[in-house]
């Protein structure tokens, strides 16, 4: 079959755009002929209608006057014609694309479900209407998660929502990536999905110190004997990042029990050992990263910040080396993922394809479709509590066994070993590329 995979955007590294190429992968993979539609193409190919574009103007006109305030339509009746006609456009753009690759499956990414850009969703479904082609819609997000399109300007606005995101139609199927969002669509809509949960590369995936990327540690000032905690993630309050913080002040305070033993990967812990929370993502909220750096400095836990020399690949910049995320990985010896909110969970499956032991809050996705296949994780619970700064605090109690859980993982090499390739096994059998390709098979033979 002839397949278009469809998004604002795609060739970047925003999730979605990294979830498309997955599914490009499998579906190619199992003999279909896959294409790109998008607003951008970023550094791939796609076949473009403009007006679907992320950063679109008049996009951002709708979504000011939809969902904040209609201050540049006179009514109602004159938005909706705006949207209604911009649709149209769209939906010329899209019937030319199906046309010319003779396709038979259209695949929306977030845009049946999100509420960002109505035209396109309202273009969509005229295409399909005037095509007669079958949808299968990948929905990451949908808008009732979402507070910014939780009061929409105009009872019109709400019924685009109501009707359009997702769409009850005898041609549209439905993929969701956790039980929770097929559990709210079902309630909500009384439509039927699939769990589609995300995968990583696992086969094609072999991180490891090398030529390049030995130096890493050299670089940022870390010793061979400093105890290195990865926080991979962008830096947003949702991360959780704060529980991190405390389990390494709780572990600090053990510290001298710890001098002189050895750890998994020979060295010896000394009384210079230092532990230290390397963050590899950007920071998307100052205030935030304010309060973890007073969090920190009250603490005494030392933090580093290499975020502008790691890329999506390796590199140059300013005439120094960029390291990429795995070569980050490579070099740590635990990973923290304490993150309050997921909709999945991309850093944990990064975490399994490195073979090292993560720090994990289970949050609602963890429990409900991950904790199933009976991970090896340092556990920090499932129940917060919420300081007077806004940060989480969850139980001593908890806390300190998740102290001992990593202490085990950086002093005990034989059962760190062989935990770790226990968790590969498992991410490896239900959550790689080749278990992506076992359930798309379902799905679109359908």
């Amino acid at each position: 079959m002839n397949i278009l995979l469809a998004h604002f955007r795609v060739g970047e590294t925003d999730g979605v755009s990294l979830e498309m190429d997955k599914w490009k992968w499998a579906l190619e993979s199992l003999g279909h002929k896959v294409f790109y539609l998008a607003g951008s193409s970023g550094s791939t190919d796609a076949d473009l209608v403009p007006e679907l574009h992320y950063l679109e103007p008049f996009n951002d006109k709708i979504i000011q006057n939809a969902y904040v305030s209609r201050d540049d339509y006179s009514s109602e009746s004159v938005l909706l014609d705006a949207i209604e006609h911009r649709a149209n456009d769209i939906a010329a753009g899209i019937i030319k694309v199906i046309d010319q690759r003779d396709i038979d499956i259209i695949v929306p990414n977030n845009m049946l479900s999100l509420g960002y850009h109505l035209p396109a969703a309202l273009g969509i479904m005229k295409a399909v209407e005037a095509t007669q082609t079958r949808v299968i819609c990948h929905h990451h997000d949908f808008h009732w998660e979402r507070v910014k399109y939780s009061n929409p300007t105009s009872p019109g606005i709400q019924q685009l929502l109501n009707t359009l995101f997702p769409p009850k139609h005898p041609l549209v199927e439905h993929c969701v990536i956790n039980r929770i969002a097929q559990t709210e669509l079902k309630k909500r809509r009384d439509t039927d999905s699939t769990v589609v949960p995300n995968v990583f590369d696992f086969q094609g995936s072999d991180w490891k110190v090398d030529e390049y990327n030995q130096d890493l540690r050299a670089r940022f000032g870390v010793g061979t004997n400093d105890i290195l905690f990865l926080q991979a993630t962008r830096i947003v309050a949702r991360k959780g990042i704060e529980l991190a913080i405390d389990l390494i002040d709780a572990m600090s305070k053990q510290r001298e029990r710890l001098v002189g033993k050895t750890l998994y990967n020979g060295e010896t812990f000394t009384t210079d050992s230092r532990l230290i929370l390397m963050f590899a993502g950007m920071c998307e909220e100052d205030s935030y990263l304010d309060l973890l750096t007073n969090k920190a400095k009250a603490c005494n836990v030392e933090l580093l910040f290499i975020n502008d020399w790691v890329g999506h690949s390796r590199g140059e910049k300013e005439g120094q080396k960029v390291y990429s995320l795995w070569d980050v990985y490579s070099h740590a010896d635990i990973i923290t993922y304490p993150s309050l909110l997921e909709g999945w969970g991309n850093q944990f499956l990064e975490g399994l394809v490195a073979k090292i032991p993560m720090v994990v809050y289970r949050y609602p996705v963890f429990d409900l479709d991950i904790a199933d296949y009976q991970f090896n994780i340092i556990d920090l619970g499932n129940d917060h509590q919420v300081d007077e700064s806004g940060l989480a605090l969850i139980a001593p109690e908890t806390l300190n066994g998740a102290v001992n859980s990593t202490l085990e993982y950086l002093f005990d090499a034989d059962l760190r070993s062989s935990r770790m390739q226990q968790n590969y096994d498992i991410g490896e059998k239900h959550l790689s590329y080749s278990a992506l390709k076992a359930m798309l098979s379902d799905i679109f033979q359908g």
